[in-house]
């Protein structure tokens, strides 16, 4: 049973109409999200934002702020085929990509196999990510950049679409490893879950204790995430925008920053932060049923897309600044 009444979305030769159409396909897809994931609707539209623009995710929050279920009813809601990982100290990139095996044949000769690993899906999800060792997390790497991997000199093609959600616990940090920032840079973005405000609390305990819960209804399918994909990639964007989104990426590294700023920063993006916020801004503006992004767009995207792609300076920490705090302060400068 699905959740949605409209057709599915299939280009045509008219875009603005496909735009139409699109925004309200995401809408109903968005209302079905809510539905189920209680409280911050951002956290919600940003995960719809990664998705749209064919990258990944990682989310970071405390534990029991619903980051699994959020993955899973992502998973429902789009129609993806989603596997779960739980990260551990002793798992092996084996675990994770597959692995060969030597087997008897039906002539009688021994020849290996390959055993599928659970990357192979729509939407992986990697929880804890960080618990587990540095050469497990490195298995991920070609995957999220290459869609694909290579296991005993042979590749083998990852489904299309192919995204990972990755959550991690930002407090604690025992047994836990860092991520490398190579990898970090390969999440489009990071969704920061917050604790509930009062009255979502209390709607999440009525909601989840009381009578039968809300199950996940599918809306979408893979073939019309991929469609809108493509979409987003042919949106138009205006040169200011383009402008604005240049000089914030830039204005965010110590080498061609203000001098202020230089000071303040240890590390900043690279090109492919300026990539991730040229997409997500123009899914953010089809999400909430706009042809076009503007700088609004750009500004409330700039915290999420860069926090994880630069780092502080030691004298800016000792001065209680966070990441957020400066990447702020950017935009308003700079857009």
């Amino acid at each position: 049973m699905t959740l949605s009444s409209n057709a599915p979305f299939t280009p045509s030769h008219d875009p603005v109409a496909d735009a139409e159409r699109l925004a309200a396909r995401l809408s109903e897809a968005r209302q079905a999200l809510r539905a189920i994931i209680l409280g911050d609707t951002d956290v919600v539209d940003l995960s719809l934002i990664t998705l749209l623009s064919a990258g990944h995710g990682l989310i970071v929050g405390v534990p029991g702020l619903a980051k699994t279920k959020l993955v899973e009813t992502l998973g429902v809601v789009l129609g993806l085929d989603t596997k779960r990982v739980q990260f551990t100290p002793d798992l092996m990139p084996a675990d994770i990509t597959g692995s060969e095996v030597l087997e008897d044949n039906e002539t009688g000769r021994r020849a290996f196999r390959f055993i599928k690993g659970p990357v192979f899906a729509s939407l992986l999800m990697a929880d804890e990510i960080n618990r587990a060792s540095p050469r497990t997390q490195s298995a991920l790497l070609q995957a999220m950049q290459e869609h694909h991997v290579t296991v005993s000199g042979h590749r083998y093609d990852l489904p299309s679409p192919f995204h990972v959600f990755a959550t991690q616990n930002p407090i604690e940090q025992e047994g836990t490893y860092p991520l490398p920032e190579a990898q970090l840079d390969r999440f489009l973005m990071q969704i920061d879950v917050k604790y509930p405000d009062h009255k979502t609390e209390k709607d999440i305990l009525i909601a989840t204790t009381l009578g039968t819960t809300h199950q996940a209804q599918r809306v979408l399918n893979g073939a019309e995430l991929i469609a809108a994909q493509n979409f987003i990639r042919i949106m138009p964007i205006g040169e200011s925008v383009v402008e604005s989104i240049v000089a914030l990426v830039r204005a965010a590294r110590p080498e061609s920053g203000e001098a202020e700023i230089a000071t303040q920063i240890s590390w900043g993006p690279g090109p492919r932060a300026g990539q991730a916020l040229m997409l997500a801004t123009r899914a953010r503006a089809l999400l909430q049923g706009r042809l076009a992004p503007s700088q609004d767009d750009v500004a409330a995207l700039a915290v999420p897309v860069l926090k994880h792609r630069m780092a502080l300076s030691y004298r800016a920490r000792a001065e209680g600044l966070v990441v957020d705090d400066v990447i702020t302060r950017l935009a308003q400068r700079v857009i």
